[in-house]
């Protein structure tokens, strides 16, 4: 039986997207020195509240293609997949196609 993760409070669960390191024709690809990191949105928390109580929802949603700091999150094992826990306020932006 396959476990899900609902994430409490702000926090978002994000599987990273690892880029390729070599392409279809076997070519090996340098590593940047600057990397974007980028993840899925697998699952996020309801939300919480500021300190004068007020209801803040978690801005990404489950399916949002996010890009991630460095550094950060909480690696989190659910059967034989790697994920990352991140607090919403850590995500640095959603990605999108034009």
């Amino acid at each position: 039986m396959a476990k899900r993760l609902i994430p409490a409070f702000s926090r978002v669960l994000v599987e990273k997207i690892i880029p390729p390191s070599k392409t279809n024709s076997g070519i090996l690809l340098p590593e940047k020195t600057s990397k974007l990191i980028s993840g899925k949105v697998v699952a996020v928390g309801p939300g919480a509240r500021d300190v004068n109580g007020k209801f803040i929802p978690v801005s990404v949603k489950e399916g949002d293609t996010v890009l991630l700091p460095e550094y950060g999150g909480a690696e989190v094992k659910l059967g034989d997949k790697k994920y990352h826990l991140y607090e919403d306020e850590s995500i640095l932006g959603t990605l999108h196609d034009h």
